[in-house]
């Protein structure tokens, strides 16, 4: 379920006063619309610069994302936009991070985005795991899995995204091709199998238009995929087509009806191709 969003001028004086300790007098705060973890979402502008700031209440039922996403930050260098400063105060936990420019990658078919999500995941691939406290993919999709042995499957050391929405990929066409997208919120950030986000990749791809076939050639770009054992892909499949069925059912809003479609198609694609 989204977190109801709240704007910057409802925080504490105090929170905003250390705010603006990093930053200097606020000139502009921009509320965003995307992500769902945030209290506080809003790219803000001062005279020094410009910075993206999310924010959950210390007693909210998920301040870990905060936790995680500061813990991971220094971890992703060339993936993901710098954090630049936090703020633990008046009850508030507040990431500034570096403001990225560019647009929410394009997932459709035809799109010159694709490539570029796809040299994204290759670096991602090749970037070592951090050893702090991530959850497990196979504890993740434990009770989705449609055998208890298909988790072994999705486990493994490597570090994982596993929310591929296209709102969470920045790319920037000022950038040099092949390093121009960027991921961000790595709340839900985890270790497992290298190739779980090509997977996670790929419901979304047909949700945006791609036949289950074109979308597995996509992923198919990157290294890990070819190394999956194809009960696995089904396998895991079958479990994301589980999560997007309970996520649907709880929150039946025409995304996540969307994505459950995806996911239903995907599975029965690898039932029956």
């Amino acid at each position: 379920m989204a977190t109801i969003r709240i704007g910057l001028d409802r925080l504490p004086p105090a929170a905003r006063a250390a705010v603006e300790e990093h930053t200097g007098p606020l000139l502009t705060v921009e509320e965003t619309a995307e992500g769902f973890n945030s209290e506080i979402a809003a790219r803000v502008t001062s005279a020094t610069g410009t910075w993206h700031v999310k924010g959950l209440r210390t007693d909210h039922p998920r301040a870990w994302t905060q936790r995680r996403e500061a813990a991971i930050a220094p971890f992703l260098t060339s993936l993901a936009p710098a954090l630049r400063w936090r703020v633990e105060t008046a009850g508030w936990d507040l990431l500034g991070f570096e403001a990225l420019g560019g647009h929410h990658a394009d997932y459709a078919p035809d799109s010159p985005d694709l490539s570029e999500v796809a040299a994204l995941l290759c670096r991602l691939g090749e970037t070592p795991c951090p050893v702090i406290e991530l959850r497990h993919a196979e504890q993740r999709l434990e009770h989705y899995a449609a055998h208890p042995d298909d988790l072994r499957f999705f486990a493994g050391t490597h570090l994982l995204h596993t929310d591929l929405n296209n709102a969470n990929v920045l790319v920037d066409d000022r950038a040099s091709q092949g390093d121009r997208a960027r991921l961000v919120d790595w709340a839900w950030a985890t270790r497992g199998a290298a190739w779980l986000d090509a997977g996670y990749w790929v419901t979304w791809l047909i949700a945006a238009g791609h036949a289950p076939a074109s979308a597995e050639r996509w992923a198919a770009e990157i290294p890990a995929w070819h190394i999956a054992p194809a009960e696995g892909i089904t396998a895991f499949a079958a479990a994301n087509a589980n999560v997007w069925s309970e996520i649907s059912t709880a929150d039946p809003d025409p995304w996540t009806l969307r994505l459950a479609t995806a996911a239903t198609a995907w599975h029965s694609h690898r039932r029956t191709g």
